[in-house]
């Protein structure tokens, strides 16, 4: 894609402020678009901010926590408010916890469903109407391979709330595919962060070895990925989740 690729076109990222939001965000920017990041951590996201303005690209950040349903009326109103529209939405923030089905307190249930399936929930449903109104746009959401498959290092509500997110993705396409709206998903798989860099060597290998193309996914594969989904190049394409885990994953 070259340099204007998106020129003209609003992206507003969840989670932007860091890890794959802000390698998404990145990306977007490098190809024209402008930006709206949202997230929770003002610092992480003034920091991107000032990259993607270092790039000449121009870029909005939101403080707010998705699982707040006001908090997504009063970012989707900051979002039009400053842009007039959003061309594309990519809901990326999530939450994970690391215990057992018995260690799973209740409100460790809950605070992972309020973020990773009602959040999307809330924000899509607000965009989703103004996207309508428009007969145009393009919703895309990061899933994972444990929606499809249960990891013994993460928490039943992870998985289900990515596996949820899965037939969102699907409902709306179906639904609002007349509106001239696209609805697609990125199912990760291991993606190098914060949280990868603290893997013991002992266990990087071993998570390397399920993975047939042997290497972790990065935020700018995602990145690519997004791009791809949200760009004319794939105008035939909605409903669907994109499997971005070198193989560890096959369907």
């Amino acid at each position: 894609m070259n340099s204007d690729s998106f020129k003209d076109k609003i992206v507003l990222i969840t989670g932007g402020g860091q890890g794959i939001g802000k390698g998404m965000a990145l990306g977007f920017a490098k190809v024209g678009a402008s930006l709206a990041i949202v997230g929770r951590n003002p610092v992480a996201l003034e920091e991107t901010q000032k990259e993607i303005i270092g790039l000449g690209g121009e870029c909005c950040c939101f403080q707010g926590d998705i699982a707040d349903e006001q908090a997504c009326r009063e970012i989707v109103g900051n979002v039009l408010g400053a842009y007039g529209r959003i061309d594309v939405l990519i809901n990326n923030a999530g939450i994970m916890k690391r215990t057992g089905t018995l260690e799973t307190s209740n409100d460790d249930w809950r605070s992972v469903i309020d973020v990773n399936l009602n959040g999307v929930f809330y924000l899509s449903k607000l965009v989703l109407a103004e996207m309508k109104e428009r007969k145009a746009g393009n919703i895309i959401n990061i899933t994972s391979a444990n929606g499809v498959t249960p990891h013994p290092n993460a928490s039943p509500s992870y998985g289900a709330s990515k596996a949820a997110v899965t037939y969102l993705t699907r409902h709306f396409a179906m639904e609002f595919a007349g509106d001239g709206i696209r609805v697609n998903a990125i199912q990760c798989g291991p993606i190098e962060s914060k949280m990868t860099d603290q893997w013991s060597d002992d266990y990087r290998q071993k998570s390397l070895a399920n993975i047939p193309l042997a290497r972790l996914g990065t935020a700018q594969d995602v990145a690519s990925a997004a791009l791809f989904l949200a760009s004319d190049e794939a105008a035939f394409i909605t409903g669907t989740s994109l499997n971005l885990s070198g193989g560890k994953l096959m369907q």
